[in-house]
């Protein structure tokens, strides 16, 4: 069965660029920015993974402030996005979306233009290597309220429709709720920014609601809508997609354990499910994982499987034509499993 989940196609819409790293990847990235790393991939993978079992989302985080010294030029952060296609590829996933935030990778002077066209060159290497497709996707982060964030899409706006594709707003969403990012997200929205958010990994339905009022089609875990039948109910009604990081969540006690995440009320209800990483590195999965994981504990099953990836396809930031296409290629190659 590991082998048959292996080949699936598959589609993922939530992946960090920082927390997906591969580990001979962060060693060329070190060696690149003259820093120094442990000898032994156990050490380095100690460094760049978060415990499998973390206090707070905080201390899940805490892996990336050692990445984000390595990505700070623009053959770095060219490098990191063709690593990150590369390991998708390998597990047979067909459409990939890479989010990043720019303003991370500012420390020794990148413009937010730069650093996107240096992502996008990375996956457009992928691409050329690769039976794929790959886009970007820029992240505002929640707690920097300098103004940074909508300077941010600002900048993005003129790459749009050329490797990039939409944003987010990622970060530490339990002191800095959505409601406090209103403002910046309907800026984004009416640069023609579509969206994405992170919302209810902090046990905090609130965020997600406010963000379905906002209008946001795709909330990035929303965890917290476990055992919570109206916001369930108002998620559905909207048409959102879920953007479902099982690993990830149980990790971060976004979902204190299995009986708490929020799959089965999901499933049943209607909501729009997709299934992905979060951070491949950070969390030490992959796609196939994540899949024995929903079939392990949930009994998933290869139509679900399908199901998921064309809910993806068809909330993917691409045109209409694109979705399609890639829901057909779906259909195709799932047909000899079904």
């Amino acid at each position: 069965m590991d082998s048959l989940y292996h080949h699936l196609a598959k589609v993922e819409l939530h992946c960090h660029l920082d927390g997906s790293l591969s580990l001979p990847t962060i060693r060329r990235l070190a060696k690149m920015a003259n820093i120094a790393v442990p000898p032994t991939d156990a050490e380095l993978a100690s460094m760049a993974q978060a415990p499998a079992n973390t206090a707070t989302l905080l201390d899940y985080l805490r892996p990336f402030d050692f990445i984000r010294p390595l990505l700070q030029t623009k053959a770095a952060l060219r490098l990191a996005a063709y690593d990150v296609c590369a390991q998708a590829a390998e597990e047979n996933v067909r459409y990939l979306e890479v989010r990043f935030a720019p303003t991370l990778s500012q420390d020794r002077g990148l413009s937010v233009a730069e650093t996107i066209q240096a992502v996008v060159a990375g996956l457009h290497d992928a691409m050329q290597a690769f039976d794929m497709t790959a886009n970007a996707l820029v992240c505002g982060m929640r707690q920097d309220r300098s103004g940074a964030n909508t300077a941010m899409f600002q900048a993005a706006v003129p790459l749009l429709g050329h490797g990039l594709v939409g944003g987010d707003f990622a970060g530490d969403e339990a002191h800095f709720p959505t409601t406090d990012l209103t403002a910046e997200i309907q800026a984004a929205q009416a640069l023609g920014v579509p969206l994405t958010l992170h919302a209810g990994e902090c046990h905090c339905v609130q965020n997600i609601l406010h963000a379905l009022t906002l209008g946001i089609p795709r909330i990035g875990h929303a965890t917290a809508l476990a055992h919570e039948p109206q916001a369930i109910a108002a998620f559905v009604a909207a048409g959102a997609t879920a953007e479902l990081c099982l690993t990830s969540n149980l990790q971060t006690k976004a979902a204190n354990s299995l009986a708490e995440y929020p799959y089965p009320q999901l499933r049943a209800a209607g909501v729009k499910l997709t299934i992905n990483t979060d951070n491949r590195t950070v969390s030490n999965t992959t796609l196939t994982r994540e899949y024995q994981l929903f079939h392990a504990h949930f009994k998933t099953g290869i139509a679900d499987f399908l199901t998921f990836n064309r809910n993806a396809a068809n909330a993917a930031f691409i045109s209409a034509k694109a979705r399609t296409a890639l829901s057909q290629r779906l259909a195709r190659e799932y047909a000899p499993y079904l």
